[in-house]
């Protein structure tokens, strides 16, 4: 079913892309709670970041539409990014739980970094700094070691 199609059951095109909206974060919580029920919490997180990597490269178009409701009508989808950081929320807190990442860095911070990603979008060579970001983050998340060699 192509998008003129679906855009008949919405009274405008903003209806539309907040219920695609929705669904996309129905659909990333989902692979969340299904990550932290298959992989240690550490692994999760990590799969579940670099997803969304994955999902901002893929739905640029939402993204850019999103941007603009969002700075026309920032009360229609704070329910929707208030969801996906609670998202977030859970994979640290099983992260710290798990002894696995410090516990001194909440997931604001690596809801920054998510968002930091999908406001460069449009930089050049933009995918491979994305995955460098995330790197950087998972790295600054990680436990020292007590028990260094060097």
């Amino acid at each position: 079913m192509g998008t003129g199609k679906l855009y008949r059951h919405f009274p405008t095109r903003e209806a539309l892309a907040e219920a695609v909206y929705h669904g996309k974060v129905a659909a990333l919580r989902d692979r969340a709670r299904r990550l932290q029920a298959t992989l240690p919490a550490s692994e999760a997180l990590a799969t579940f970041l670099r997803g969304m990597v994955d999902h901002i490269d893929a739905h640029e178009g939402l993204a850019r539409t999103l941007a603009t409701l969002w700075a026309d009508r920032s009360g229609a989808l704070a329910e929707g990014s208030r969801a996906l950081e609670q998202v977030v929320t859970d994979l640290v807190a099983a992260a710290v739980r798990a002894g696995a990442i410090r516990d001194d860095v909440d997931a604001g911070a690596v809801m920054m970094a998510l968002h930091g990603i999908g406001a460069a979008r449009n930089r050049p060579g933009w995918r491979a700094e994305a995955d460098d970001v995330i790197t950087l983050v998972l790295d600054g998340l990680r436990r020292p070691h007590s028990t260094d060699s060097n």
